[in-house]
């Protein structure tokens, strides 16, 4: 069996990611992580099994749908954008 057909290592790359995206936030790792996990629970349950093609392309699509997920929910909204007057070090 390959490496990456065992359910644990997927989660295990999902938390992975999950800790990088402390260390970078922006909700840019939280939705590969999301995809790792998921992905990881449907190899360990059994619905998903087969090659890496097939589990990349079950990654690629749960992880954009994740991200989709959290940019409507927690994402930039319309009119967010912050307009600088002026600059830090500006003392007038």
């Amino acid at each position: 069996m390959a490496l990456w057909q065992v359910w644990w290592v997927w989660i295990v790359a999902g938390f992975v990611l999950g800790g990088l995206e402390v260390l970078a936030p922006g909700y840019i790792f939280l939705g590969f992580a999301i995809g790792a996990v998921l992905t990881g629970a449907l190899v360990g349950f059994g619905v998903v099994g087969g090659g890496l093609p097939l589990l990349l392309l079950v990654f690629a699509v749960l992880s954009v749908v994740a991200w989709l997920a959290l940019r409507r929910t927690m994402g930039v909204r319309e009119g967010q954008v912050k307009v600088w007057d002026r600059d830090i070090n500006d003392h007038r």
